[in-house]
């Protein structure tokens, strides 16, 4: 289990003999069979603390009682300790403004915690203060009847107003950092799309709604079909004329964001203890709301 966890989180990778390639590529199945020549690397991360500490830092709660906390989480906040960022993390806050009774059945290291967001992606979380309340949302994570609508900013314009995308996403072979839509394994991965906003050729404002919950789905999907997430560092590669006929000033605005435009506006689930149907929206942080404004501002090409 260990060993399928190191593929899972891409640190295992193959180096093929230097008379064909000499490049490495990383494992994506566990089940891969080693071909005579190649090389395997594992690569194990250094040791961490198993239990994180609590610390205190101010939280956008949108939401509380005492079984479950909805957070508006702010760009640059990792939800749980990894590697790389040991704490100063959202699990750690809920730690100390939920003390002890916060949920264990996510782990030791992910206490309360049902889903996550991607670090710079901002918006709306929903944590378990308990172990019945963590199973209960889980299951329904699990039947996907949980109502999430991501709002983001999109290179390009969309061909069709609205559609969907569907493809299996898994770690990319030629990247342990990034995820891709995969031929052959990954998680099955379905995305809802819808235009809200178009600012001529160069980018589009949209609403997407999520039937699964897959790591990076929408900045995958959307890469996919042409249209990355503007700001995405991972997935929105420079193209020549993408901000052909722009102002400077839009220009700077745009080369000065420097995280993916990507909120997670509008959370909807039955309370998994009473039954309630629960519904809560945000509106995007400052930063993407300024960017927004400028487009209309400005216009797009």
């Amino acid at each position: 289990m260990r060993i399928k966890a190191l593929i899972e989180a891409g640190q295992v990778t193959i180096a093929q003999p230097p008379e064909q390639t000499g490049d490495r590529r990383t494992v994506t199945e566990a089940s891969y069979r080693v071909k005579p020549g190649e090389t395997v690397i594992l690569e194990v991360p250094p040791p961490e603390d198993a239990t994180p500490r609590a610390q205190a830092m101010d939280l956008d709660i949108v939401y509380e009682d005492e079984h479950l906390i909805v957070i508006d989480k702010p760009a640059g906040l990792v939800v749980h300790p990894a590697p790389g960022n040991p704490d100063h993390t959202l699990v750690n806050a809920l730690l100390a403004h939920c003390g002890d009774s916060l949920s264990g059945v996510g782990g030791v290291r992910r206490p309360g915690i049902v889903h996550r967001l991607d670090k710079d992606t901002s918006g709306l979380l929903v944590a378990a203060k308990h172990d019945a309340a963590h199973v209960g949302l889980s299951e329904l994570f699990a039947r996907h009847d949980i109502q999430r609508r991501y709002r983001a900013l999109v290179w390009g314009h969309l061909a069709q107003a609205s559609g969907s995308i569907e493809g299996n996403i898994g770690r990319d072979p030629n990247n342990r950092k990034k995820m891709a839509i995969v031929p052959r394994g990954g998680k099955h991965a379905v995305t809802h799309y819808a235009m809200v906003e178009s600012f001529g050729l160069t980018a589009s404002l949209i609403d997407c709604r999520l039937e699964t919950g897959r790591t990076h789905q929408i900045r995958v999907h959307m890469s996919s079909h042409g249209h990355p997430v503007l700001g995405d560092p991972l997935y929105s590669r420079a193209k020549r004329g993408r901000s052909a006929g722009l102002s400077d000033e839009l220009r700077q605005k745009i080369a000065d964001f420097k995280r993916q435009a990507l909120h997670a506006a509008e959370l909807g689930f039955r309370h998994p203890v009473d039954g309630r149907d629960l519904k809560f929206a945000s509106e995007p942080p400052h930063d993407m709301l300024a960017l927004l404004e400028l487009f209309r501002r400005l216009g797009g090409a």
